[in-house]
């Protein structure tokens, strides 16, 4: 344990300690079997290790440089036990044979630190991308501004995918709050592009056959631009310089 460390290693936490210590007690005992089990057997025995491990919120959350380099020091201290203990029974361990169990170390290590490396690596693009999925998710509250009317704020880069996403539970927002209007606020967009603006007016389309009116504020230059660019009118729908411009004309008083 190393507090100046971030991650499991620089743990005060009691648990999270005694958890790590748990998980090297069992990487010892496993790593010690490769000198008692054939080989495909003491493969697979650490494999179940090598996934709990790699998938370990803990050690998702340390750097992996840090994690690569306690496999190392590992490695470093069997390497010293097994010197050590040749050098007190020369009569008994020859040459070759501290040469086979330097290899054996040297290898497994190499082994347990290519799968680890890959499992870990999968395990935290997979958290990751679960974060960005639930950020998304969470990035289209449809605000009640007063009965039956509510805004949608519309903030940062709208990606395809964040825009597809952010429409359907709009749509789904505005059916449960039985809205008859809902503002859509683009004035933190900076830029949206050809198919993010096609989708904008398919929501306003969907939303129209759900009997929401729609009212949008804050297109920037760059977005009227790009309507333009791609036909598309702003014909039976009204639009704002700003939120506060919308609200006004319409007389809505924040619940």
């Amino acid at each position: 344990m190393d507090k100046s460390k971030a991650g499991v290693y620089g743990s005060t936490d009691p648990e999270k300690v005694a958890l790590l210590k748990k998980q090297n007690h069992e990487f010892h005992l496993r790593f010690c079997a490769m000198f008692e089990k054939e080989n495909h057997e003491f493969v697979a025995d650490f494999q179940d290790w090598i996934e709990t491990i790699a998938k370990d919120e803990a050690h998702l959350d340390t750097p992996i440089v840090e994690v690569i380099e306690e496999f190392f020091r590992t490695q470093q201290q069997y390497l010293e036990e097994i010197g050590a203990y040749a050098l007190s029974h020369k009569d008994k361990v020859s040459h070759e044979r501290l040469v086979e169990w330097t290899k054996a170390v040297v290898q497994t290590i190499g082994k347990v630190i290519v799968e680890f490396t890959d499992k870990n690596s999968k395990a935290a693009e997979k958290r990751m991308n679960s974060q960005q999925q639930m950020i998304v998710e969470m990035s289209a509250p449809v605000i009640l501004l007063a009965k039956k009317t509510g805004m949608l704020p519309l903030i940062g880069e709208i990606t395809p995918h964040r825009a597809e996403i952010m429409f359907e539970k709009a749509l789904a927002q505005s059916s449960k709050h039985n809205l008859e209007k809902l503002f859509i606020d683009l004035s933190g967009v900076p830029l949206i592009d050809t198919m993010v603006a096609q989708q904008v007016f398919q929501l306003i389309k969907g939303l129209e056959i759900i009997g929401v009116q729609v009212a949008l504020s804050g297109i920037s230059p760059v977005i009227a631009q790009t309507a333009v660019q791609l036909g598309i009118k702003f014909i039976d729908i009204e639009v704002y310089n700003t939120l506060a411009q919308a609200l006004k004309q319409n007389r809505v008083h924040l619940v």
